[in-house]
């Protein structure tokens, strides 16, 4: 009797909760097609456009394109901090008559910039230093032969050049934005006009 009634009890609490559970449950209309007896779910799918498989040329040149992004993005910075630092450079060396002044100064200013970019530069890879040289003489107007010859001597600049032809680059190389740095030059405009950079601090 006692298991009866315990079994009645269940049964009830289990309609009860199906009950429930029925009347919770969300109404999904569809549309259904019928195949061989069965009713089967269907559903329009948006159309597709099958295209032609990119040219091989094509995808090289985004390839190319999206690398030299990443590395226009990465170096464009440092440019624009270089043409401030040297605006300063400039000017402070101006405000100096003594030769030894200007000469300290030079010293200091070499220093301080090594403590704040030597790591970061020495991480660029080959690519990315051709490109800083060409962004520098974009953003300074002088090439950055001429720019150590003018704060470190001839001789400095001589053995720079040498270093940097060992690694493919030319610090004498100037900026053509219409001609071999046409591409550069659409990035950079891209980055200006996305709101530009600011200079490393």
């Amino acid at each position: 009797m006692f298991f009866r009634w315990v079994l009645a009890l269940l049964i009830a609490a289990g309609c009860t909760w199906t009950a429930r559970a029925q009347e919770q449950q969300e109404k999904i209309l569809m549309g259904a097609v019928i195949l061989d007896g069965d009713t089967v779910p269907a559903k329009w799918l948006k159309t597709v456009e099958v295209v032609e498989k990119m040219p091989y040329y094509v995808r090289r040149y985004k390839v190319y394109m999206d690398k030299l992004r990443y590395n226009v993005y990465k170096v464009y910075p440092y440019a624009i901090t270089a043409a401030e630092i040297l605006k300063d450079v400039d000017r402070d060396l101006a405000a100096l008559e003594s030769k030894d002044a200007r000469k300290a100064y030079k010293k200091r200013k070499e220093d301080e910039l090594n403590r704040r970019f030597k790591g970061e530069l020495q991480n660029f890879t080959i690519s990315q230093g051709q490109i800083l040289v060409k962004l520098i003489n974009r953003q300074t107007g002088r090439n950055c032969f001429d720019i150590i010859r003018e704060l470190k001597g001839g001789f400095s600049a001589v053995v720079f050049q040498a270093v940097a032809l060992v690694f493919e680059n030319n610090l004498k190389r100037g900026y053509d934005p219409e001609g071999n740095d046409r591409d550069i030059e659409l990035i950079v405009q891209e980055i200006e006009q996305n709101g530009g950079v600011r200079p490393i601090h």
